[in-house]
């Protein structure tokens, strides 16, 4: 073993792509790492970018186990490029928090979650028992025009003793929450849809936190059975959201008592004013630019498929609500995944529905040429 392996790694990242990747979170196998230096020290380590000598960004993701899983770096790496990092021994700076998520009991057990872009949140069971509330079923989207985390300030206005009855949709400079979710899919959630009629769950009954920033953060939901057309579904749902993207990943596995695939669709709530549809089956991308709401801007929605099987792009109308639907088919046990999220033209990146698309399909296409790691 060289006298290196035992006080530093190099790590080469390689972009073969055409395009550059800014903000990218790249995971590398903590096994790895561990062949190459074997000695390390969790707390006294640094990722040190070789040329520039400056320490990158890192999280260590557990993946709701007790041991290491990955090391999670985020670098920027021009296209057709290769970027040196260096693993060796020091004093790791604070790393600024840019992914969050949390249960929310003051707020009928919803869950939510952000990153330096957008923020999101499910709703759970106390929802489901309060029929005086609205029943929200998809993704909720929160806007936001700051890198800060919002989600704790923003519930901590609403529920305050002395809070207006609509202190969520109010915008202190931040943004606000004025996306409508109502009895629908809302931002590219997924559910079975059978015999043109979508089936939904009951909302969440049970979570795990897996990973909670500041690069990543995941966390894993549970729902009770429920029938899908005389078939007997169960789901579980891992989400996660990664520094630097307007997307989250979302993996569902379903179990369910038919020896066939499950249909299902990802959903997206489509408004009563006219917006901007953009359909891709050949590539698996579903996006829509909804039309402006009042004074509170516009919204991109978006949903990209990993694995194409079967899908076919479709507008739907589901009981009230007109959906831009994605149909797949599930198997049993076996976790499907895909993208889902969002953009706010006034966070002042994404302002046009042409760069919303252009995004998805960037998007995409990064899926498509992964970033490749060595470690030497």
């Amino acid at each position: 073993m060289s006298s290196f392996a035992q006080n530093g790694a190099i790590i080469s990242i390689q972009n073969n792509s055409e395009t550059d990747r800014n903000e990218a979170v790249v995971a590398i196998q903590w096994g790895a790492i561990l062949e190459k230096f074997p000695s390390i020290d969790t707390m006294q380590f640094v990722v040190m970018n070789v040329v520039t000598e400056q320490q990158i960004p890192f999280q260590l993701e557990h993946k709701g186990k007790k041991s290491i899983q990955n090391l999670l770096i985020q670098i920027d790496i021009k296209s057709k490029s290769t970027l040196q990092l260096s693993i060796q021994k020091g004093k790791p700076i604070v790393f600024e928090t840019k992914t969050f998520g949390r249960f929310v009991p003051e707020r009928k057990d919803d869950f939510a979650w952000e990153n330096d872009k957008i923020a999101h949140r499910v709703y759970g069971k106390a929802l489901d028992l309060d029929p005086s509330e609205h029943p929200a079923k998809g993704i909720d989207v929160w806007v936001k025009r700051t890198n800060k985390m919002v989600i704790n300030e923003r519930y901590k206005r609403a529920t305050a003793p002395d809070a207006k009855p609509n202190e969520y949709h109010i915008d202190h400079g931040d943004g606000l929450d004025y996306y409508q979710v109502e009895a629908s899919l809302g931002a590219g959630s997924m559910t079975p849809y059978i015999d043109d009629t979508i089936y939904y769950s009951k909302n969440y009954v049970r979570y795990k936190v897996l990973d909670n920033g500041p690069l990543r953060t995941s966390f894993q939901l549970f729902f009770d059975a429920f029938e899908a057309s005389n078939i007997n579904v169960n789901v579980t749902k891992i989400i996660s959201i990664d520094a630097g993207s307007q997307l989250s990943r979302m993996e569902n596995t379903y179990s369910f008592n038919d020896a066939k695939g499950l249909p299902v669709v990802i959903g997206i709530r489509k408004r009563t004013n006219p917006g901007v549809i953009s359909l891709n089956e050949q590539e698996g991308i579903m996006g829509y630019w909804e039309p402006a709401f009042a004074d509170d801007g516009t919204t991109g929605v978006g949903v990209v498929l990993e694995n194409l099987k079967n899908e076919m792009l479709v507008c739907k109308t589901a009981k009230a609500y007109t959906q831009v639907l994605a149909k797949t088919e599930v198997n049993n046990n076996e976790p499907i995944v895909y993208y889902s999220g969002a953009a706010w033209d006034k966070a002042g990146e994404i302002t046009t529905a042409s760069q919303w698309f252009d995004y998805l399909k960037t998007f995409s296409n990064n899926l498509k040429t992964p970033l490749v790691v060595s470690i030497h």
